[in-house]
Parts: structure tokens; C-alpha cells; sequence
């Protein structure tokens, strides 16, 4: 399946049926006098969450989406019925703007959870309505308005409470694939990740905690460079991040600071979210270095730095317990 995370769409309510000019007509009731009736409102358009989709690949092949009119109205005063409404599914996650101004219509979060997007327009008056002393016979009657139409930017912000941040090639994916199910693509290149994976890690609880791993991080990601900009918005909504550092790197502290400075250059409060800065691949650390790359590291970060080993498994439980102890404030 194609992820797809943004899209634009545009979405029409529809149209007020017309009122109608009629007059009652029966037998035995002379000049029964204006009988005719309004028009229906126009349908309104939905977006509503749903917890079964997971991207918006939909909307890359439909963009235009319109709701029923209303329909005319009738004689006897009977109004014309009402357009059915459009309901559009979109994942859990989706905020919408508006699409020139940037204005935000709403964020459908929870499953189920909808947002009148569009409202459908009024239906038209009959002339029963023009009925006065003055004019005991109108033939007079309005057309249903237009109802409102937007071009809209929808946006899939992953609901994760745990974000993995670092440079390429840290080894974030093989960190959530140890920790929960997920089986994203891993190699021994950068940029092996090009979407964002989400798996899930059990607490001791038994409750479920979803970890998300963001391609990787370079040197002005922030203003758009390499995949990060694209996704940094995937780590608005955690509570916490996992700082990864690849221990194999020729400098660390380098390292760490070029991903807290695209954090800081993106904003969006990033750079205060509570970090756990973790330094990945220790088997490969320089045994006499070690101590001083730990001590650099803690100095620049400002933290107590925790030493793994995604690939064989070495001080991951370290690293939950303290992810829970975060996540527990």
C-alpha cells in the first residue's frame, strides 16, 4: 500500500431545490389560494474518521467530491426533500485547512469522530409564502442557494506516543523492529526508510504503545532538504522522542546536534518535547574512546546518554523502562 499523507481535495455541498408557483386546486374549494411549497436543503459534506485506513491514497485518484442537491418543491404546500449528506472517510490523524488561507477547519483524531465540512444550501420559498392581504394570488417564488464549496488541504499527522528521530542509517528501524511486530525495510544504506513505520509495544501492563520511525534526519531538513521535512510533522503529536545516534559514527556530538538544530528550525515545540538520547550500536564503539564519547555526548545533550544494541539486543530493557517512566508523567 502506497503512503500517501497529504492531498488535496475540493468539496461542493449541494444546491436548495426551487420553491414552486401552484395554487390548490380541489373540488367544492374555490380559490383555494397558493399552495405551492419550498424547495430542500442542499446536502452537506463530512469528513469522518476512520480507524481502518491508514493513508490518503484515496484522494490521490479522486479530488472532486459532491453532495446531493435538493429537490424542488411540491403542491400542497410540500416541501421538496433534502439532498443526502456526503460522508468521506479519512484515517485517525487528519487535520484540514483551507487550502489558500491555511485556516484550520478541524483535526478528526478519534474514530468516528466527523466535522461538517461543507454546509448544503437553503432551499428555495414557494409562493404560499408571498401570501398577504395585498396579494391574495402570488406568483411569486426563490431559487435555492448554492451551497459551499472549499478546496481543502488534508493533512495525516501518525497518531504515536513514541517518536524515533536520528540521521540516516542510525538504525532506528531495527530498533522498532526488535521492540514490536513491525517489519519495515533494513539495509546497511541511509535513506533505507522512505515513509514512516509504526509498530506497537506492549508494556508490562499488557497495554499497546505506539512507536513511530521517522526517515531519517540531515542538515536542513528543516527548509525541505532530504525526506525529513516531509515526515517531521509525523512526531507533532508523540509525547516523547527517542534520539538514536549511530555509535559507528566518526563524531557523535556532530551528530546529535545537526538533528537538535532541525528540530529547533522546524519549531512546533519539537525541541521541548521530552528526548531519550540513546546512543545505538555499542559493540562498535571504540572500547578506550568509549568513556569520553559518553561523557561528550551527555555534556552536549545535556541528559543521561543510555547505550544499546538494536541489533543483538543489548539494553533494550533499559530503554523501555525508562520510556514507560517518561511516559508515566
Amino acid at each position: 500500500m502506497q503512503f500517501i499523507d497529504q492531498a488535496i481535495i475540493t468539496v461542493k455541498a449541494g444546491r436548495g431545490g426551487d420553491g414552486i408557483v401552484t395554487f390548490r386546486r380541489e373540488k367544492y374549494v374555490p380559490a383555494g389560494g397558493p399552495a405551492g411549497g419550498d424547495g430542500g436543503s442542499g446536502g452537506q459534506v463530512l469528513l469522518q474518521a476512520d480507524s481502518n485506513l491508514q493513508t490518503l491514497l484515496d484522494f490521490k485518484f479522486k479530488r472532486l467530491f459532491l453532495a446531493d442537491d435538493g429537490r424542488r418543491g411540491g403542491p400542497n404546500k410540500c416541501t421538496g426533500a433534502s439532498g443526502k449528506d456526503l460522508v468521506i472517510k479519512v484515517p485517525c490523524g487528519t487535520e484540514v485547512r483551507h487550502r489558500n488561507t491555511e485556516i484550520v477547519f478541524g483535526d478528526l483524531i478519534e474514530d468516528g469522530q466527523s466535522l461538517v465540512i461543507a454546509f448544503g444550501g437553503r432551499g428555495g420559498l414557494g409562493n404560499a409564502h408571498f401570501l398577504s392581504n395585498r396579494n391574495r394570488a402570488p406568483e411569486q417564488c426563490t431559487e435555492g442557494k448554492e451551497g459551499e464549496e472549499w478546496q481543502l488541504q488534508l493533512e495525516l499527522k501518525l497518531l504515536a506516543e513514541v517518536g524515533i528521530i536520528g540521521l540516516p542509517n542510525a538504525g532506528k528501524s531495527t530498533l522498532i523492529a526488535v521492540l514490536s511486530s513491525a517489519r519495515p525495510k533494513i539495509a546497511d544504506y541511509p535513506f533505507t526508510t522512505l515513509i514512516p513505520n509504526l509498530g506497537v509495544v506492549r508494556r508490562p501492563s499488557g497495554d499497546g504503545t505506539v512507536f513511530a520511525d521517522i526517515p531519517g534526519l540531515i542538515s536542513g531538513a528543516a527548509q525541505g532538504t532530504g525526506l525529513g521535512h516531509d515526515f517531521l510533522r509525523h512526531i507533532e503529536r508523540t509525547r516523547l522522542l527517542i534520539h538514536l545516534i549511530d555509535g559507528a559514527s566518526e563524531d557523535p556530538v556532530r551528530d546529535w546536534n545537526i538533528v537538535e538544530k532541525e528540530l529547533a528550525a522546524y519549531g512546533h515545540g519539537l525541541l521541548d518535547r521530552p528526548r531519550l538520547m540513546v546512543l545505538n550500536k555499542k559493540e562498535l564503539l571504540n572500547q578506550e574512546l568509549e568513556n569520553e564519547v559518553v561523557e561528550l555526548l551527555q555534556k552536549a545533550g545535556g541528559r543521561k546518554l543510555i547505550l544499546i544494541s538494536a541489533a543483538m539486543s543489548q539494553g533494550l530493557d533499559l530503554l523501555l523502562e525508562e520510556v514507560w517512566k517518561q511516559l508515566g508523567k
